[in-house]
């Protein structure tokens, strides 16, 4: 949950006590929770829009799919599964993995 452990959430519980009192507390816990639930209505009326607007391709759009970390990290998944593909080619071309107490081609010019 957000990355926070019992201990974390212990200590917000203690000092939501002592700031709220415990009389007002479970007014306040009531309150934060139509918050949260008011937000998550407005997130999945926007989701809802958003796929409205874009068409039937994208009826199983997510939210999450457009953080640009999950995106980049799709691509170098996929990056990475395409590069496995083209090394067959290269070893047919002649390079070959180097035998034992083989010395490695050294090109001058690149360096």
């Amino acid at each position: 949950m957000f990355g926070i452990g019992l201990p974390e959430l212990a200590v917000i519980a203690l000092v939501a006590v002592v700031v709220f009192g415990p009389d007002k507390l479970p007014d306040v816990a009531r309150q934060a929770g139509a918050m949260l639930r008011r937000a998550k209505r407005f997130a999945d009326a926007a989701r809802d829009d958003l796929r409205e607007e874009l068409g039937p391709e994208y009826a199983d759009l997510e939210l999450r799919d457009l953080d640009p970390r999950t995106i980049v990290r799709k691509h170098i998944i996929e990056a990475m599964e395409d590069g496995d593909e083209d090394a067959a080619p290269r070893r047919r071309r002649g390079l070959r993995p180097l035998v034992d107490g083989e010395v490695p081609p050294y090109d001058s010019e690149a360096t």
